[in-house]
């Protein structure tokens, strides 16, 4: 199925780690010489969208938890600061000191069709995780590894119809995540259709806080300053509902199990199941970070020439105020 990789020389590692720094958070891995010098090892580059949440800190997490020296892996990770140029320069590094595999975590689906079609010339397999990428050849990447983002909004529109099956009218603030992403795609659809088929059902103000608290904070207040008389918030992550709280609790507006307004989240971070415990987060929906481990089984399978299933949705469920249990978020892995 693939050519035997070459493996990084010590000056090509060290060269993809210096580059890597430029567009990046100069995260470029530690005792970089001794890993290079080691030609046994698999090189894996991962190109991160950035840190801009608790779920994408958790996910860079599990790579360099499980891509580790000691596994027989050096990782080299890009952190592309959610711009899209700096992903497909990273990439481009990996292929000029030609890693054994590439790990892209885009930050949209549009535009990867040169730097992959690149990545495959080159014969190294590229591994996408979480958001997905619209190719023009499905064998520009080998698997996608990720949550079924349009399933994950299905679930929360449909504990929303049990909640609200008596209200004859709900006016709905939808907090979008950042534009173009498969997240913000698939839970903006499970919305979008709930909406079409409950009559009364309608959203009165939408924006994207690009899945960060501080910009969650900034566009709640602003919805708040447009509509006071909202029922629902439905907010495509943690972080950005974490701002979502601070604006309301400075606007001294009720929500949660205090009545008024209920927020309706998804994740489920750690720092997101205790607001749920807390009453302030009504429903919370699990987005699972930790691919790690599954993106190693897909490399595993491509070396024993074997075909990896070309996708792989991780499983999920979801937690509502009424019933979480304190030992849920106790026993929590990010």
């Amino acid at each position: 199925m693939m050519t035997k990789m070459t493996r990084l020389t010590a000056s090509g590692l060290l060269f993809l780690a210096l580059a890597l720094v430029s567009c990046g958070d100069g995260e470029a891995p530690k005792n970089t010489e001794k890993a290079a010098n080691a030609e046994n090892l698999i090189a894996v580059g991962f190109s991160q969208i950035g840190a801009e949440s608790d779920w994408r800190r958790a996910n860079t997490k599990s790579m360099r938890e499980t891509f580790t020296r000691e596994k027989g892996y050096t990782l080299i990770v890009g952190d592309a600061q959610q711009k899209q140029e700096k992903q497909i320069a990273a990439i481009r590094d990996f292929i000029r000191t030609k890693v054994d595999y590439i790990v892209l975590a885009p930050v949209s689906e549009q535009g990867w069709d040169d730097v992959l079609k690149e990545a495959r010339s080159a014969g190294i397999p590229v591994i996408i995780v979480d958001r997905m990428v619209q190719a023009s050849n499905a064998d520009f990447f080998v698997a996608w590894v990720g949550s079924d983002f349009r399933k994950e909004g299905d679930i929360a529109v449909d504990w929303m119809e049990k909640q609200f099956k008596d209200k004859k009218e709900l006016k709905i603030a939808h907090m979008q995540g950042s534009l173009g992403s498969s997240a913000q795609i698939g839970r903006t659809e499970g919305l979008r259709d709930g909406v079409g088929r409950n009559v009364g059902w309608k959203i009165v103000v939408r924006d994207s806080g690009e899945f960060t608290q501080v910009k969650g904070k900034e566009v709640m207040e602003r919805f708040l300053s447009e509509y006071r008389d909202i029922d629902v918030l439905y907010c495509e992550n943690d972080n950005m509902a974490f701002g979502a709280i601070q604006a309301l609790d400075d606007a001294r507006v009720p929500y949660g199990t205090r009545g008024g307004l209920k927020i309706i989240s998804f994740d489920a971070t750690r720092a997101g199941l205790k607001e749920t415990f807390a009453g302030n987060i009504s429903y919370n929906v699990e987005c699972n970070p930790l691919h790690g481990p599954r993106v190693e089984k897909i490399i595993q399978q491509l070396r024993d020439g074997k075909k990896p299933n070309k996708i792989a949705y991780v499983d999920e469920t979801a937690f509502d105020a009424a019933t979480i249990a304190k030992e849920e978020i106790d026993s929590r892995a990010y």
